[in-house]
This record gives structure tokens, C-alpha cells and sequence, in this order.
């Protein structure tokens, strides 16, 4: 009885009496290149087909290459001096806006250095520095600069720094009683709190 082989294997045939086994071999088909292969012999392939660049095409290559690398530094060169001249009109305004500023205090300098010269008496010189000071605070005002409110009213911290409380049963608790040195603001940015004195009431603590 014979049985079904794969058709890569050899095929056995029963032998007769008195003669040998005879084994017939059975063509295997023809093996297939693995993937692999097939992939490098292509890549041989396409590189064995590929033509050489000609001297035109390569000045052509080497002349657009010089073109880019060569806008490359003009841009480069653009940005550096955009970031210079960004730099120095930073500079040129920030001395404009001090200049102006520098300019309106010179006149209030002038009448300090008039009221060291004086030889008035003290009441005189404190006359003379009282207007002085109001001729400073106009100035202020000007640019903006008003004075922290402190004196009678509450505490707040973000306006105001305590230097200590004070024992004042005629006033509010927490209320600011004295006022050690101004504070100012410029619109609504802060330059400086006001350094101040806390009133410390017993009676509203008690109650």
C-alpha cells in the first residue's frame, strides 16, 4: 500500500520478493530567493544603473549650494545688526526719558544750592526750604508721582511697612498713627511703601 508523500520528500516503493527497494527520488521545485536576497539584488541593481553626474550638473550642484550659503550669511548679518539697533534705540530712549526727568529737578538743585549761600536766618532758611520742597512736589506730580495715603488711615500692607505699634486709645485699632517716611506710587506701580507707626487701641481688643 503506498502512501502520499510531500513532494519535496523522496518516494519508497514496496519492493517485490527477491528484489531490493528502489527509491525514486521526486523533483523538489525550484527554491525561491528569500526576501532578503531579493531586496539586495535590487539594491545592486538600482545602484549598477545609476549614471555618473556629469562636470555640468555638478558646477550647476556647487553653484546653488554657494547661493544658499551665501544668503545664509546675509541673513545672519541682517538679524545681528536688527539686534544692534534694537539694543541702541533701547539705550537712546531710556537717556531721553531720564534726560527729561533729570531736566525738571535741575531748577529744584539750583534753589538748594541758593539756600546754602543765603545768609538769612533760620527761620529764613526754613522758608526757603519749605518752597523749595513744594516746588519738588509739583514736579513729582507732574511725572505722575503722588504721595502713599497713610496718616488716618487703616494699615494696608501692600502701601504700608510697620515699624512697630503705638499705644492710642483715641483711634481705631490697626489705624496708621504716625508716619515715619512717605511712600510713593507711580500711577498704580508702588516705588516705595510708607514706613509707618500702628495704632494699638486696648479698649476695641477687649471688646
Amino acid at each position: 500500500m503506498r502512501r502520499n508523500m510531500p513532494r519535496h520528500e523522496t518516494e519508497l516503493t514496496t519492493p517485490k520478493p527477491g528484489e531490493e527497494a528502489a527509491v525514486q527520488s521526486v523533483e523538489a521545485p525550484p527554491v525561491e530567493a528569500n526576501g532578503a536576497d531579493a531586496a539586495q539584488a535590487n539594491c545592486e541593481d538600482s545602484v549598477n544603473s545609476e549614471q555618473p553626474v556629469s562636470h555640468e550638473q555638478f558646477v550647476q550642484l556647487q553653484a546653488e549650494r554657494d547661493q544658499l550659503l551665501d544668503r545664509l550669511a546675509r541673513l545672519q548679518a541682517e538679524f545681528e545688526n536688527a539686534r544692534k539697533r534694537t539694543e541702541r534705540e533701547k539705550i537712546e530712549f531710556r537717556d531721553y526719558a531720564t534726560g527729561n526727568v533729570i531736566e525738571q529737578f535741575l531748577p529744584v538743585l539750583d534753589n538748594f544750592e541758593l539756600a546754602l549761600k543765603s545768609n538769612g536766618s533760620a527761620e529764613q532758611l526754613r522758608s526757603g526750604v519749605e518752597l523749595i520742597v513744594k516746588q519738588m512736589e509739583e514736579v513729582l506730580r507732574q511725572l505722575q508721582v503722588v504721595p502713599v495715603p497713610a496718616l488716618g488711615v487703616e494699615f494696608d500692607p501692600r502701601y504700608h511697612e510697620a515699624m512697630g505699634t503705638v499705644e492710642r486709645p483715641d483711634l481705631p485699632d490697626q489705624q496708621v498713627a504716625e508716619e515715619i517716611r512717605r511712600g510713593y506710587r507711580l500711577r498704580e506701580r508702588l516705588l516705595r511703601p510708607a514706613l509707618v507707626r500702628i495704632a494699638s487701641n486696648p479698649q476695641q481688643k477687649s471688646e
